[in-house]
């Protein structure tokens, strides 16, 4: 049952999901969504029956006492809203959970429901996925759609991918069969550093989907956290002279991926996220048009412009992948 009450109407709403789980290498697509919540103070306004789709024998309830009273909290996956002003406002609906365990395609349709219902013009998935990337460099994003059209508009990929999938491939391909544009933004995680968190990837994926929707996302003190974690990895790596050739590996794979250099477009998206954030003003940093330092001379990390790049596998063994990439 749907219970929308109490739900404004809204403008230009788009859809923003992220699962716990498989497609969820490091949390970064989970704390993306959270992020977004907690700085536009997103207001729940519906949850999914646990008991429809999760075994709880896999994702456990927990118990805590508040005011002396024993509680339970039940894994599930809630929605909120959040209203975004400005010059162009545009609301978005955050969808935050855990991969279900069962009932796939009933899971996806309860989503489309909330979807057709309150209006949703696109729904944008979020997930990362480990890879052969060096912590040294840009995030790569990558962005794909099932759709030709949406690819061409929205300067994506269209999906090629084949094997084995998470909750992030089959709603999107419900969204494609329900005639619902839908996008996934991919980030690449490294994986000799997959433990989370990892806000240089969140930090990432924030930006790409900023892009994306057109609607500047207040960033808060994620800069700071990104730059904080690769330092932390950089000294890491330090101790450990095999893991430090290796990283220098993946440095020079990447690098000679990225060559020649990034095109006029990525180059022209860069520069009007800057403007965005120059003209809106505010705390959490702005972003350069070089991706450099901030207003108070802070370096920090930036993800790749283009949202393209794919690094070549590295001449050493990377080990077994825990993920499957979407695109």
């Amino acid at each position: 049952m749907i219970e929308l009450e109490g739900v404004p109407e809204l403008v230009d709403p788009v859809m923003v999901a992220a699962f716990e789980g498989w497609n969820d290498a490091g949390d970064a697509a989970s704390t993306a969504v959270a992020h977004l919540d907690k700085e536009w103070k997103g207001e729940v306004f519906a949850a999914l029956d646990a008991e429809d789709y999760y075994d709880f024998q896999v994702n456990r309830p927990t118990v805590f006492i508040e005011d002396g009273v024993r509680k339970v909290t039940w894994p599930t996956t809630r929605l909120s809203v959040v209203r975004v002003g400005g010059d162009k406002p545009r609301d978005l609906v955050l969808v935050r959970g855990i991969e279900p365990s069962m009932r796939w395609r009933s899971f996806c349709n309860e989503l489309l429901g909330f979807a057709h219902e309150l209006g949703v013009e696109l729904v944008v998935v979020l997930g990362a996925l480990l890879g052969d990337t060096p912590h040294t460099r840009p995030v790569p994003i990558s962005g794909t759609t099932s759709d030709a059209d949406l690819a061409r508009r929205m300067d994506l990929e269209e999906t090629k991918y084949e094997g084995p999938t998470g909750i992030v491939g089959i709603l999107q391909e419900a969204c494609a069969h329900a005639g619902v544009p839908a996008v996934s933004l991919w980030a690449a995680v490294p994986h000799y550093v997959s433990q989370p968190p990892n806000p240089k990837a969140t930090l990432a994926l924030l930006n790409r989907l900023e892009d994306l929707i057109g609607v500047r996302v207040p960033l808060g003190e994620l800069p700071e956290d990104a730059r904080a974690w690769q330092v932390g990895v950089d000294q890491l790596a330090a101790e450990d002279t095999e893991v430090a050739e290796y990283v220098q590996s993946l440095e020079e794979a990447r690098d000679t991926a990225e060559l020649p250099e990034a095109s006029g477009e990525a180059i022209a998206r860069e520069f009007e996220r800057y403007l965005r954030r120059r003209d809106g003003g505010g705390p959490g940093g702005h972003a350069t048009a070089d991706g450099g330092e901030g207003p108070a001379g802070t370096p920090f990390l930036r993800d790749n412009p283009s949202g393209r790049t794919r690094p070549p596998r590295p001449p050493k063994p990377s080990g077994d992948d825990e993920e499957s990439s979407e695109d």
